[in-house]
C-alpha cells in the first residue's frame, strides 16, 4: 500500500522535448502548459543581482537588460500606481523602503520561525509576517491597499523580468530555463525556486548548483587544459550566499566531489557590519539614533554598499549623505583597513568551509590546480589575500567574470538539455551530488545511511534488510535524511510499507531496498522481498516539508559536536543488537540440532531466555556489559552444543568452558 506522507506526492511529467522528467511545481499557471518555443535560457537568480544568458550556435551571450546592464537587481518595489522590478525598484528604495522588497532569496523555502529569518527581521525595511502555519509572507502597500506575497512570488517577479529581457533579445517567446541555486540550498528551497519559475511561466528544466555552473563556464573557457585531469575549487561568494565546491574535470566531464557553504553569508552581511558601525558613529557625533527611521537607515545602507565597492579598488571611500536624519548631514571617510577589521570574522569563516570541502573531497591544498573566484564579493581584496595565503601563495583564477560565470554555465546546461549539442559541447557532462545523507531507521533508532552526503547524482544504492519479529507479515521502512547517527535527530521523509511477507523466523527474509536519485534530485525508494518478488516503492518529489535552512545548518554544523557521544551510543546499540542476534541464533541451533537431548536443549534455551529477559530490563547498560554477557553466553552454549553434537556426552558447564579455552 502507499505511504502516508506529511507532504503530498507529485508525479513526474515529461518535458516534451526529450529532456528528463520534471517535478510538477506547486503553483500551476497557464504559461507553464504552453508548448515550449525558442531556446532555453540559463538564469542566475541571485540575492542582490540576477543574470540571464542564452547559448546559441555554441556561443554564450549574457543578455543585457533595457538599461544596458548585464545584471539586474533582484529588487521589487510597489507604489501607488505600479510595480517596479530591477533598476527602477532599486532607485525607489530610498523613497519608500517599506514597500521595496530585496534579498528575498534569504526567505525563499524557509519557515517564519527559522532563527535566521528572525535575526534578519530587524534589518529589513519591509514587513515579513507569518502567513499561517509558519509560511512566510511579505506585506507591502500596493496601489493604496495592503498586499501579501509569498517569497516565491517576489522571486517570480524578478524571473519574469529576466524572461522579458531574454525575449526582447531573442525576438521570440522563452518558456524554458535552467535556474541555479546555492549548492547548500535545502530541498525545500530548491522546490520553492522551481515554484517561482512556474509562477513566472517558465518550465524549469533543471535546478543546478551555482558552483557547478561556474565550473562549466570556466572549464570550457580554459580549453587548453581539457585533456588533463584537474582539481578545481570554486569559491563562490555572492551578495547573500557562500558556496565552496571541489570538482574534478577531464575531457568535458565535470564531477562534483565535495560541496559545503553557508546560505546566510555574503555581501549583505558585510554591508550590515558597515551600516551598524556608521549608525553608532552618527549617534556618537550627533546624539541621534538614525536606526529609528527606516528611510534613513536604507539611505545609509545604499551608501555603504557603494563604499564597499569603492574599497575594492581604493584604500578609502567617502560617504556623504545630505539631511540623513532629522535634517542632519552625515559625512565620513571609511578606510579599507577599517572595513576589513569590521568583517574580519566573516572573512575568516569562509576559510573554515574551504578546509571542510578539501577534507570531504580527500585532497590536499597542493593538489588543487585551479581556484576560481565567483560572485561579486570575491572582488574584496582581503578575501583574495586570505584565500591566496591559505593556498600558500597560489594564484587565483580571475579569467571569468564573477558576476556572469554562473548564468554562463546555466545557459550551456540549458542548451544541452534541449538537445542543442554544438561541437564544443559534444562531450560535456555534469555529475552533480546530493548535499545530505539518506537512509533508513534500523533497530535502536539508528540511521543506516544508504546514500552518503556528497554522492554523485544520478545514483542508485541497494541494501539488504530483514524482519525484526518471527512470522512478520509486513515491513515498515522509514526513510530519513540527515547527518546524525540517530534518526530522532534527522528528518523523516516518508514510510514505505511492504505487505504479504512470507512467514519466517526473524532475520531470515531478505528485503532488498533500493534508493534511486535521478538527475532532478527526485528520490525513489523501493523494497522487494527476494524470495517472492513482492515489492513496493515510494517516490518523494514534493519536498516542501523537508529540511529548512535552520535544520540544515544544525545538522551539518553540529555534527562534529555530537560525533563522539553518538559514536559511543551507536557502539552500545550495536553491542546490544549483537547480543540479541547471538541469543536468537543459539535458540535456533538448539531447536534444530538433532544430536542434542532434551536436557541439553532445555539448558541452552533457558540461558537464552534468561539473557533475553536481562536485555529487556537493561536497555541502558554500558557497551562493556553487553559484550561480557555475549561472551559468557556463547562460551557456555557453544561448548554444550559442540560436545553433544560430537559424541553425545553431557559435559558440565565448567568443563565446557575449559574445553572452549
Amino acid at each position: 500500500m502507499g505511504a502516508d506522507l506529511s507532504h503530498e506526492k507529485v508525479q513526474d511529467t515529461p518535458a516534451g522535448d526529450g529532456s528528463p522528467p520534471q517535478s510538477t511545481p506547486r503553483f500551476k499557471t497557464a504559461a507553464a502548459r504552453i508548448r515550449p518555443k525558442g531556446p532555453a535560457v540559463g538564469i542566475d537568480l541571485g540575492t542582490t543581482y540576477s543574470c540571464v544568458a542564452v547559448c546559441q550556435r555554441g556561443k554564450v551571450d549574457i543578455i543585457a537588460n533595457n538599461y544596458g546592464s548585464r545584471t539586474t537587481p533582484s529588487c521589487v518595489a510597489f507604489t501607488d500606481r505600479e510595480r517596479l522590478v530591477g533598476e527602477p525598484a532599486e532607485m525607489q528604495v530610498g523613497l519608500s523602503p517599506e514597500n521595496t522588497v530585496f534579498g528575498v532569496k534569504r526567505l525563499i523555502g524557509r519557515r517564519y520561525e527559522d532563527s535566521l529569518v528572525q535575526s534578519d527581521l530587524s534589518h529589513w525595511p519591509f514587513q515579513v509576517v507569518d502567513g499561517g502555519s509558519g509560511v512566510i509572507k511579505v506585506q507591502v502597500l500596493y496601489k493604496g491597499m495592503e498586499k501579501s506575497f509569498y517569497p516565491e512570488e517576489i522571486s517570480a517577479m524578478v524571473l519574469s523580468k529576466l524572461k522579458q529581457v531574454a525575449e526582447a533579445h531573442l525576438g521570440r517567446p522563452v518558456t524554458q530555463a535552467v535556474i541555479t541555486v546555492p549548492a547548500y540550498f535545502s530541498d525545500a528551497q530548491r522546490q520553492a525556486t522551481i515554484d517561482a519559475g512556474a509562477i513566472a511561466g517558465l518550465q524549469v528544466l533543471r535546478v543546478i548548483n551555482e558552483p557547478s555552473a561556474a565550473a562549466i563556464a570556466y572549464g570550457l573557457n580554459d580549453s587548453s587544459q581539457r585533456k588533463r585531469k584537474r582539481n578545481i575549487l570554486i569559491f563562490d561568494l555572492g551578495g547573500g550566499t557562500f558556496d565552496i565546491s571541489v570538482l574534478t574535470v577531464q575531457d568535458g566531464i565535470f564531477e562534483v566531489v565535495a560541496t559545503t557553504g553557508d546560505t546566510h553569508l555574503g555581501g549583505e552581511d558585510f554591508d550590515r557590519r558597515l551600516v551598524d558601525h556608521l549608525t553608532q558613529e552618527f549617534k556618537r557625533k550627533h546624539k541621534e539614533d538614525l536606526s529609528q527611521s527606516k528611510k534613513a537607515k536604507q539611505r545609509l545602507k545604499v551608501a555603504c554598499e557603494k563604499a564597499k565597492r569603492t574599497l575594492s579598488s581604493n584604500v578609502t571611500a567617502i560617504i556623504s549623505i545630505d539631511s540623513l536624519y532629522k535634517g542632519v548631514d552625515f559625512h565620513t571617510t571609511v578606510t579599507r583597513a577599517n572595513f576589513e577589521d569590521l568583517c574580519s570574522d566573516l572573512f575568516q569563516a569562509t576559510l573554515h568551509h574551504v578546509e571542510r570541502a578539501l577534507e570531504e573531497a580527500g585532497i590536499k591544498k597542493s593538489q588543487v590546480d585551479d581556484i576560481v573566484l565567483v560572485g561579486g564579493s570575491t572582488r574584496i581584496p582581503a578575501i583574495q589575500r586570505l584565500l591566496s595565503q591559505f593556498f600558500d601563495g597560489q594564484d587565483l583564477c580571475k579569467a571569468i567574470n564573477p558576476d556572469e560565470a554562473v548564468a554562463h554555465g546555466a545557459a550551456i546546461q540549458a542548451a544541452i538539455l534541449t538537445g542543442h549539442r554544438y561541437q564544443n559541447l559534444q562531450n560535456l557532462l555534469l555529475l552533480d551530488m546530493t548535499p545530505v545523507s539518506l537512509g533508513l531507521e534500523t533497530v535502536g533508532g539508528v540511521m543506516d545511511v544508504v546514500v552518503k552526503r556528497n554522492s554523485p547524482i544520478p545514483t542508485k544504492e541497494t541494501r539488504n534488510f530483514s524482519t525484526t519479529e518471527d512470522n512478520q507479515n509486513s515491513l515498515f521502512l522509514q526513510v530519513y535524511e540527515g547527518e546524525r547517527t540517530l534518526t530522532k535527530h534527522n528528518r523523516l521523509l516518508g514510510t514505505i510499507t511492504l505487505n504479504g511477507l512470507q512467514p519466517a523466523q526473524r532475520c531470515m527474509p531478505v528485503i532488498v531496498v533500493t534508493f534511486h536519485i535521478d538527475y532532478n534530485n527526485i528520490l525513489t525508494v523501493s523494497a522487494m522481498e527476494r524470495c517472492t518478488g513482492n515489492h513496493n516503492q515510494l517516490t518523494i518529489t514534493d519536498t516542501r516539508g523537508r529540511l529548512d535552512r535552520e535544520e540544515m545548518e544544525r545538522i551539518v554544523h553540529e555534527e562534529e559536536e555530537y560525533r563522539a557521544q553518538e559514536k559511543a551510543e551507536q557502539e552500545k546499540v550495536e553491542a546490544l543488537n549483537s547480543l540479541e542476534s547471538s541469543t536468537l541464533q543459539l535458540k535456533r541451533v538448539a531447536v534444530e540440532e538433532k544430536t542434542l537431548d532434551d536436557r541439553a536443549k532445555r539448558r541452552v534455551l533457558e540461558m537464552c531466555e534468561e539473557t533475553a529477559a536481562w536485555m529487556e530490563g537493561n536497555q541502558r547498560a554500558p557497551k562493556k556489559e553487553y559484550e561480557e554477557r555475549k561472551r559468557e553466553l556463547e562460551d557456555v552454549c557453544y561448548s554444550i552444543i559442540t560436545y553433544f553434537s560430537m559424541d553425545g556426552e553431557k559435559p558440565s558447564e565448567e568443563e565446557g568452558r575449559k574445553s572452549k579455552a
